[in-house]
């Protein structure tokens, strides 16, 4: 049965390589001890630069799941509706490193509709970055569109 969606992009006004806005997401040691916190992932790896670097990490990093969160905004603020997300997967491949330097890090996503699919739904593949490297691999998500 498919389920109704609120998503303000109609399939039939969509093209495969149409691009969704681009955005930029600041993170900083802050937002890390508050996801932490939010998540209950309190791994020293993302708020102890001592602890990081004796693992051997260059310095704290973002927990995954908070880029992978930061980056699907992207897509939810394209279609208007959270809901409208069927499927989102991601290949973490390198971190996200938050320096405590008072500025912290960037994650840079951009997307596209790589596929129009059954059912008004579409592959919509994200590109995302940090420090001009790619963070998540093969970042896709299906959505339902109006």
């Amino acid at each position: 049965m498919t389920q109704p969606t609120q998503a303000r992009i109609a399939y039939s006004d969509v093209e495969v390589d149409t691009e969704l806005p681009a955005r930029t997401f600041p993170v900083d040691r802050a937002a890390l001890v508050r996801y932490a916190g939010a998540s209950g992932d309190f791994n020293p790896i993302h708020w102890n630069e001592r602890f990081a670097k004796e693992v051997g990490l260059p310095d704290v990093i973002a927990h995954g799941m908070f880029t992978m969160a930061e980056a699907i905004r992207v897509v939810t603020d394209w279609t208007g509706d959270p809901g409208a997300v069927v499927e989102y997967g991601v290949r973490f491949t390198r971190p996200v490193v938050v320096p405590d330097d008072g500025q912290g890090a960037v994650i840079e996503v951009g997307g596209k509709v790589a596929a129009k699919l059954d059912d008004n739904t579409v592959r919509v593949d994200l590109t995302v970055t940090s420090a001009g490297r790619k963070v998540l691999g093969m970042s896709r998500a299906v959505v339902r569109l109006a």
